[in-house]
């Protein structure tokens, strides 16, 4: 073995051993790039002047049209989690369902499903719904296994229910991952977000299904274990049809307004997710204006009105302004958008006003600034890694490694799967998607793998990973917020079936390509 391998593998091993002490990430990932980087250059096997390239990959970064829409899903999601507004989706749908046998445990997964489609930020989400939901189930005889795994697994849809962090990271990392692959004879064409969307789709509502299934047949085979409960038992008024609406109806607007902007073509990730993160303001601040003047409210409402009407004539009329003849019929539209746009604007103002002195505007854009800032000085630091790990030539020790595993192709995808797998355990998925699939991606991708398929098995794998005791991050999420009473190793017993589920889904995606590849497919 040579000295750059050598140091290659020191170097990945340093890294991980300074993640796993608790050390920072990003200056753990540029630090231990930096101190190899000088002993390379004085071991004269590594040119000092090659980190120059690091400005361009910065550059990189910064035009990167896929990861401008990370900050705004999540200031989306942050002002969704902070007005309450998952809060009171969640209220809603218990009440509606909780009548049924097992019907809140079908509530806390189509929420779960929802928040992960507004919010994608799994923490969140659990801890919402610990909070909210788990003391309720509890209280109305609930067995706690099935209460807490039911929790833990909704949690966790957020990674993979577009329009999801991870998915969008991960169509970053796949991307360059299939240009390189490319680059190499290999005939992978360029992938999207869009693409990366429309295939985790089908997966994440074959995920959906069977996490009902499991509490269908519980509440067949244990009907003590998710027990019926009316309103009636604890005093309260009757749902009224307008509190249905708020709770439920602009919550789906919202996700059908982002996902179907996407999906259909209508609008790329990046202007979908500023459609997002407006209809969040706009949401929040007709959440929180009960306690304001009434024309803040009605402004509020209209904006979002507005917000619903401008893609429906987007979509339908011809509204460019840059033509030499104009038909009337165009430009009456045209000033018809022209005025809703202002009354979007209006509403934008107002909502924005509520949130200022609710006092909820300072929080959610400091909450979103640190996730933001957190994510891109991670990728900044990986980048630096990436840039002397290949200057050591790890990439071509990697892509050796993959190509000799027993088994072939499918024996390297194996032994990818397994590695990410047991670092989801200890590392977050940011770490993940930026260390290692730029590093194995390329190779899996040359030996014949489909990009789209590859990312949404990755995407399906961390998943898994966070939800697989002793160390799945969901289960310290939901530790942290459930009940004095609730036991670690109930929680831990009450995930391992939704684990197994979630392998089988694997299995499934494995087995079928098509039920990640048929959506995109069709859109390309």
């Amino acid at each position: 073995m040579d000295i750059e391998s050598i140091l290659a593998i020191a170097m990945f091993v340093t890294a991980l051993a300074g993640l796993l002490a608790g050390f920072n990430v990003a200056f753990t990932l540029g630090g231990t790039a930096l101190i190899f980087a000088l002993i390379g250059t004085s071991l004269d096997v590594f040119r000092f002047s090659q980190l120059s390239g690091i400005f361009l990959r910065i550059e990189g970064i910064m035009t990167n049209g896929i990861l401008i829409a990370v900050p705004l899903f999540v200031l989306m999601g942050v002002i969704l989690e902070r007005s309450r507004v998952a809060e009171d989706l969640l209220t809603v749908a218990s009440r509606l369902l909780g009548g049924i046998r097992g019907g809140l445990g079908y509530a806390v997964i189509l929420v779960g499903a929802l928040l992960a489609a507004s919010t994608g930020i799994v923490g969140a989400t659990v801890i919402t719904m610990s909070l909210i939901a788990l003391p309720t189930m509890l209280k109305r005889g609930y067995d706690v296994r099935l209460s807490t795994g039911t929790i833990a697994a909704s949690g966790t849809l957020g990674q993979i229910i577009p329009p999801s962090i991870v998915l969008i990271l991960l169509a970053d990392a796949i991307s360059n991952a299939s240009a390189r692959a490319s680059l190499a004879g290999a005939s992978s064409g360029a992938i999207s977000v869009q693409d990366l969307f429309s295939g985790a789709l089908i997966p994440g509502l074959i995920l959906v299904g069977a996490y009902m299934a499991w509490i269908a047949f519980n509440a067949i085979t244990k009907p003590s274990s998710c027990p019926s409960h009316n309103d009636m038992d604890d005093d309260l008024p009757p749902l009224d049809t307008r509190t249905v609406i708020y709770a439920l109806g602009a919550p789906l607007l919202l996700i059908l307004a982002v996902l179907g902007s996407i999906l259909t073509g209508l609008a790329p990730p990046t202007e979908a997710a500023a459609i997002g993160a407006g209809g969040a303001i706009l949401l929040a601040g007709i959440r929180l204006a009960a306690n304001r003047r009434p024309i803040l409210k009605s402004t509020a409402l209209a904006g979002l009105a507005a917000a619903i009407s401008l893609p429906f004539l987007a979509s339908n009329f011809d509204l460019r302004i840059n033509r030499d003849v104009i038909p009337t019929g165009d430009a009456v539209m045209i000033a018809i958008t022209t005025i809703i746009g202002v009354v979007f604007l209006m509403g934008m103002i107002s909502s924005l006003i509520i949130l200022s002195r609710e006092k909820h505007l300072s929080d959610s854009l400091k909450n979103a600034s640190h996730i933001i800032t957190m994510v891109f000085t991670i990728l900044i630091g990986a980048s630096l890694f990436s840039l002397v790990f290949t200057g050591f030539y790890g990439d071509e020790m990697v892509e050796h490694i993959l190509s000799n595993v027993p088994g072939g192709k499918w024996g390297a995808l194996a032994l990818t799967m397994l590695v990410m797998f047991v670092l989801g355990f200890f590392l977050d998925f940011i770490e993940i998607v930026f260390i290692v699939v730029p590093l194995v991606a390329p190779p899996l991708i040359m030996a014949g793998f489909d990009p789209v398929w590859l990312g949404i098995l990755m995407a399906l794998n961390l998943q898994t990973s966070f939800l697989t005791p002793p160390f799945g991050f969901a289960l310290f999420y939901l530790r942290g917020s459930a009940p004095d009473g609730v036991k670690t190793l109930d929680i831990w017993r009450g995930a391992m079936p939704f684990i197994g589920l979630q392998i089988a889904v694997i299995a499934l995606v494995i087995a079928i390509p098509s039920l990640a590849t048929w959506l995109p497919s069709l859109a390309n």
